[in-house]
């Protein structure tokens, strides 16, 4: 199997040495406009990953394409297609996962898969959902928290995304709200403990809503600064971290269980690039062995029909879920109330 890799910063460098597992034969290509940064990553892989530059030759007889660059995802997207390719992509942006998710009725038509959001969030945040959502007759809410950035792209997308329209799903209907606004204090796992969090121009409700119809609301919240959302207008002031800092998840799912409600909150404690990058490589080899469950563009919440196995490989490759109390929790128990 021939996989092509596009982006080997913080994010895509983390991936492509997770799908070259050990005793694995995948054929790997790396791409970078760095291309002195691809020779090194593939030299550290192995003689199995050879570097090339992004263009028709490299897509003939690729099967998989994971995207990991910080933008340029929808026509990179649309070529691996055209190649007959499925995708995965760590989109983390508003305009780049809408222009994945158009992608739908072409990839369909192809029989193809283009995975959206396989980072951490969207990503880890979506699986976590769907893990929360197990057992709901109905879900009815959907409330997505994330603190901290992966490498330098990611932390730009988090500063504009501040200073964005930040979509949510209200009462069956779009809604936009002005990026920085809609403060919450949210307790992430230790020793993230409690940030304030804010409305901005993230993307995980776009790959949510699908995945569960029915829900009434869903909406996404950034911890941020005070000095965050006063420049969240501006260039940024400093240089990003190379590869960002601890970061975690919080979700909450509310739902209807028989006659009664339910709340589940789960969340996670990571480096966001570190872990963005795993789930990278476990879609990638969920990818190649056929285990999503339909065609078309989607998250990994509508891709996955048991989130379970999935958490499990994660777990086994060190990114790990918590339950509401901070405790590390066994992904196959049920998430206390």
């Amino acid at each position: 199997m021939k996989v092509v890799i596009v982006g080997l910063g913080a994010v895509g460098a983390r991936a492509a040495r997770q799908v070259m597992v050990p005793g694995a034969t995948t054929d790997v290509v790396v791409v970078d406009t760095d291309h002195r940064r691809a020779e090194a990553v593939a030299a550290s892989l192995g003689p199995r990953v050879s570097v090339e530059s992004w263009g028709p030759p490299v897509l003939a007889s690729t099967e998989l394409v994971v995207l990991a660059l910080p933008a340029g995802h929808p026509a990179m997207a649309a070529a691996a297609l055209q190649a007959g390719a499925d995708v995965v992509s760590v989109a983390d942006d508003v305009a780049g996962v809408e222009g994945l998710l158009a992608l739908d009725e072409e990839a369909r038509r192809r029989r193809r898969t283009v995975v959206v959001g396989a980072g951490f969030a969207p990503g880890l945040s979506c699986l976590l959902v769907k893990h929360a959502a197990a057992g709901f007759d109905l879900v009815e809410e959907v409330h997505v928290a994330k603190a901290g950035t992966g490498g330098p792209g990611c932390a730009l997308h988090h500063h504009r995304a501040l200073g964005g329209d930040a979509p949510s799903w209200r009462n069956g209907a779009w809604a936009t709200r002005r990026g920085g606004s809609g403060r919450e204090l949210v307790w992430f796992p230790d020793p993230l403990g409690a940030r304030d969090c804010y409305q901005a121009a993230a993307p995980d409700a776009l790959v949510l809503v699908p995945a569960f119809p029915g829900v009434a609301r869903v909406t996404v919240r950034v911890a941020a600064s005070r000095r965050d959302r006063l420049t969240a207008q501006l260039p940024m002031v400093r240089r990003p971290h190379a590869e960002g800092t601890l970061g975690g998840l919080r979700v909450e799912v509310r739902g209807r269980r028989g006659l009664g409600t339910e709340v589940r909150v789960l969340g996670a404690l990571d480096p966001p690039a570190m872990a963005a990058g795993v789930v990278a490589g476990v879609a990638a080899d969920w990818m190649a062995r056929g285990l999503f469950v339909r065609s078309g563009a989607g998250g990994l919440a509508e891709m996955v029909e048991d989130p379970l196995p999935f958490l499990q490989e994660l777990a086994h490759r060190g990114v790990r879920a918590a339950a509401f109390g901070g405790a590390e929790h066994d992904a196959g128990a049920t998430p206390p109330v």
